[in-house]
């Protein structure tokens, strides 16, 4: 039932947010254990952590059975054309190295309206109708780029607090956006976080979903987290997500709507743990693997 979902995991399932930091697990101790793990495919997590010369890192990925899914940028593209060329600065390096490491998706996340270490408000919640049209144009512009510079798609991932998050949100940027160019990146435990439901927007965009990222929240934590106003990064801390299947969403039903589209998706584990001991991922990696299997995925 399952055969067109490809499951894999990515560097946040580590603990891993940024390029270089001395509290995250080192890269090749991540490729060891997501590897041991037992997952096939990787994203590439934040652009430095992996190495960046795509020949070492084929290799270092091949000799441990493991292939590239895709790439991860943030962009800010509601903010118009003076952001254009630093953005494509930032994706060409990822583009080209998701590429060359046999990756089809770039995975592109918003930008952030508040800090999402101190929630200091750093641009309104609430987006303009013309920063609605600026974020819709300059995302079928690198969409359209993208494909033709590097022959990947982009998948556009909905993320808390950012402008793409609630259900109002996710659908008002599908209806503003090209299906032939736009697609999203559904992560399931961002979507609930903001208090969408990933089976229905599966049953209603189908065409849409590109992508996936399986993860899950603690209600009782999100609760609180909704209840103080507190910013992601905070949340994460506080275990706002949790190990599968101790959350919502529930994923057997959301994996049973993504095999009814019929259609090749990969399907990445990420459970945001920043920062974490560096001996927590692995026995959760084992026993998410195998609950994951045990739905049939």
């Amino acid at each position: 039932m399952l055969d067109r979902i490809r499951v894999g995991s990515a560097p946040d399932s580590w603990g891993v947010w940024f390029a270089d930091d001395p509290v995250q697990v080192p890269w090749r101790r991540f490729l060891d254990e997501v590897a041991d793990a037992g997952y096939r495919w990787i994203e590439l997590g934040p652009y430095g952590y992996l190495p960046t010369d795509p020949v070492r890192l084929r290799d270092e990925t091949a000799r441990r059975g493991l292939s590239v899914s895709a790439g991860t940028v943030f962009t800010a593209l509601h903010r118009g054309p003076a952001v254009w060329d630093a953005t494509w600065e930032h994706v060409s390096r990822v583009a080209a190295l998701a590429r060359d490491t046999g990756a089809r998706h770039l995975v592109v996340i918003p930008s952030f309206w508040r800090d999402d270490r101190t929630a200091e408000r750093l641009e309104d919640p609430e987006l303009t109708p013309e920063q609605w049209r600026l974020l819709a144009a300059g995302t079928e512009r690198l969409a359209r780029e993208v494909r033709d510079a590097y022959g990947l798609e982009i998948v556009v991932h909905p993320h808390a607090d950012t402008h793409i998050d609630t259900e109002e949100h996710v659908t008002r940027f599908l209806d503003a956006t090209d299906p032939d160019l736009v697609r999203l990146c559904l992560d399931t435990g961002h979507y609930a976080y903001c208090g969408g439901d990933s089976v229905r927007l599966i049953e209603t965009y189908g065409e849409r979903i590109g992508y996936l990222h399986l993860k899950q929240v603690d209600p009782d934590v999100l609760a609180d987290v909704v209840a103080r106003g507190t910013a992601f990064g905070p949340a994460v801390r506080q275990g706002v997500m949790c190990e599968p299947p101790r959350g919502v969403p529930a994923l057997e039903p959301v994996l049973a709507a993504a095999a009814r589209l019929d259609v090749d998706l990969f399907a990445i584990v990420e459970q945001d743990m920043y920062p974490c001991a560096p001996d927590a991922p692995l026995p959760i990696a084992r026993r998410t693997r195998a609950f994951l299997r045990s739905c049939g995925a």
